[in-house]
Order: structure tokens, then sequence, then C-alpha cells
């Protein structure tokens, strides 16, 4: 059985991200490549780090008018990642071309509210409630268009899956105990997102910078 542990690399340096791959490759179930790798090393670079034999998820978090999000994935198809995002706030026929366009065994799931926002941040972009609220009503958005499951802090996993108890649900901003929470406001630590309903959690740089990845994954991967 895999790991339920996706180690986020976020670096746009491609030796850099094959390195901490290679060192921690025992103690993770995939890897995430976002918007700052896929800048630099585009799809031949997601290519190079599939190579390497373990599962990709593929975090560009598209968002655009359906037809555009549709023809994005269909281009990429070739790569066949096992998970791609988009953005729940692209609206239910986004993420139904969404899913559409992409390979049969992708999972396409919706980001219900970034980890680095908080109920103040809502409040400034004019939508009403608490973040608890809003992640329940893009949830429900994606079910009903579709999707495989959605991306939601540890903080409202429990609450996500109660409506989609089949769902697939990525938790990001997941930090051990007593770990930085750096740029995240809504973090928990591995466990209790596991606890919570989590299907994935995301881990970045309480591995990848740490002195020893390999050390740090495998103590993580102890307290799951």
């Amino acid at each position: 059985m895999r790991s339920p542990i996706y180690v986020a690399l976020d670096t746009p340096d491609i030796d850099r991200a094959k390195a901490v791959t290679s060192a921690i490759r025992n103690h993770i179930g995939g890897i995430k490549l976002g918007l700052e790798f896929f800048a630099a090393n585009g799809p031949a670079g997601i290519k190079e780090m599939a190579a390497l034999g373990l599962p990709i998820f593929l975090d560009l978090k598209l968002h655009d008018i359906p037809n555009t999000v549709a023809k994005a994935i269909q281009a990429l198809r070739p790569l066949e990642p096992a998970i791609l995002t988009v953005h729940a706030s692209g609206g239910r026929a986004m993420m139904e071309d969404a899913k559409a366009a992409a390979p049969i065994d992708t999972k396409v799931v919706a980001v219900t509210m970034l980890t680095s926002l908080d109920d103040s941040d809502l409040h400034d972009m004019g939508i009403a409630g608490e973040a608890h609220d809003h992640v329940v009503r893009m949830t429900e958005l994606a079910r009903e268009a579709g999707l495989d499951g959605v991306v939601c802090s540890g903080r409202e996993v429990k609450a996500a899956k109660k409506i989609w108890p089949d769902g697939f649900f990525v938790v990001p901003g997941v930090r051990p105990v007593a770990g930085n929470s750096g740029d995240q406001k809504r973090v928990v630590t591995p466990a209790d997102a596991l606890h919570s309903g989590a299907s994935i959690i995301v881990i970045g740089r309480p591995i990848t910078q740490a002195e020893e990845p390999d050390l740090a994954a495998r103590a993580i991967e102890a307290t799951l």
C-alpha cells in the first residue's frame, strides 16, 4: 500500500527535484509538481520526473473559461498525471469540461480555497461567510460537476467528506507537530489530516528543506 504522502517539489531546479525524489522515494506515495516547476521545465520536465516511477500530481490550478481549460487539459493528456487540479471557483461548466477532457485514469480535483487564505481574506474578496462554509459550498459544486474530489485544508476535510463520502480529498498545508507554518494559515498535522478523512496529504518544505530529506520523510511517515 502506497504512502498517503505526496511531496511538493516547489522548485524550478529539475536536478534538485530529482535528487530529493530519489532520496525519499521509499517513504512517499507520489510527487506534486506545481506552477513553479512547470513554468521552468514544461511538459518535458514532467516526463523526466515521471520516469522516476512515482505518480505525478500536476498542480496547475487551472482557472479560465470552460473551453480554454478543456483545451489546456487536452494538451496535457500525453503526460497522464495521476492527479490534476482546477479551481472550483471557475464554476460548474468549467469543471465539467475539465473532467471530460482529462485522461480516464486522471483524478481531476477542485481547489476549494487556498490554505494561504483565511476568513479575513474571504471578507476582503467580498465572499460572505467563513472558510468552512465556503469550502463546503465549493465541495458540493465540484461533486455536482462530476469531479473526483477536492483540495481543502485539514480543518474542513471532515465536513467535506461528510457530504461526499466517496470523494477523493487532497489536504495541503500539512505541517508536523511544532513545524513552521510558513505562509500557510489553516494547517494541521499529518496524522490529524488523515484521521479527518484525507485521501492524500501534501507536504513540502518540512521535507524538501530539511538537512536530510530522507530522515524527515521517514519521521513523518512514522507518525501515520
